[in-house]
């Protein structure tokens, strides 16, 4: 914790000339920014991963055919094909898991009244006039919706209503063109936790709203850049993918 207390403080230094009092708030959302760097090779594997398994749909249809009266001997079989083929079902989850650390380390530094034995100088920075380390109830408090505070709550939520908005309409699209698989699907590896996603797939963006309002300032800042990254991401990365086949990539990206 003391050393990336230590990163991010030096990293606002550098980024002061430029943004001044609002210096560490900008230092956040370039500490997301590395983060979906370093992260973006496995979203391309993932991707990857996810066209690979819409080709693999005729010859999974075929075994499926094939072993219908014998679920067991269809696993091995698609076991068997995935390692083949090089896929793993439960590939897009990695890019989402992988940005974890970085979210829990930055609620924690805001949310700790001390560092290493010391005071945590963090709390003292602000977005404008909101606290890193505050919450939205503190900024409903501390001059109401309609104070500089809230202002700023107003303008996030404003921003994240605006991309849930926008993965909402792409999930819906990709869900009513690939439905739930027929009838054996249940014998994917990973396929049993993949569909109960997907009957909460379509509202899981709006999720972002409940943990912007709740978690400090400067986590809330690390889940809004991250989950406008992840949208303009997966619009590039899926582009060229058949309707359907990204949504799984949609449900495991923040």
């Amino acid at each position: 914790m003391s050393f990336f207390a230590g990163l991010v403080a030096d990293l606002a230094d550098l980024l002061a000339p430029l943004f001044h009092g609002s210096a560490m708030a900008a230092a956040i959302v370039a500490v997301t920014i590395c983060v979906r760097l370093l992260v973006h090779p496995l979203s391309r594997a993932a991707a990857r991963g996810q066209k690979a398994r819409a080709k693999l749909s005729p010859q999974i249809a075929a075994l499926r055919k094939k072993h219908a009266k014998n679920p067991e001997k269809f696993q091995k079989a698609l076991m068997e094909l995935h390692r083949k083929e090089q896929v793993s079902p439960l590939a897009g989850c990695l890019p989402g898991l992988f940005q974890l650390p970085a979210f829990f380390l930055l609620y924690h530094l805001f949310s700790s009244s001390d560092i290493g034995g010391k005071a945590n100088e963090l709390l003292d920075h602000k977005l404008f006039a909101a606290p890193l380390g505050g919450r939205f109830a503190d900024a409903l408090g501390d001059g109401g919706l309609l104070g500089a505070a809230g202002l700023l709550y107003l303008a996030l939520f404003a921003l994240v209503a605006a991309v849930a908005t926008f993965n909402y309409r792409r999930t819906k699209r990709q869900l009513a063109a690939n439905p739930p698989a027929a009838p054996g699907a249940e014998q994917v590896p990973g396929a049993g936790a993949m569909a109960a996603m997907t009957k909460f797939m379509p509202l899981m963006s709006f999720m972002t709203l409940f943990t912007v309002a709740v978690v400090p300032l400067a986590a809330a800042l690390y889940v809004v850049t991250s989950t406008t990254w992840s949208a303009v991401e997966r619009a590039v990365l899926y582009r060229d993918m058949p309707t359907g086949a990204g949504a799984m990539g949609a449900a495991a990206a923040m």
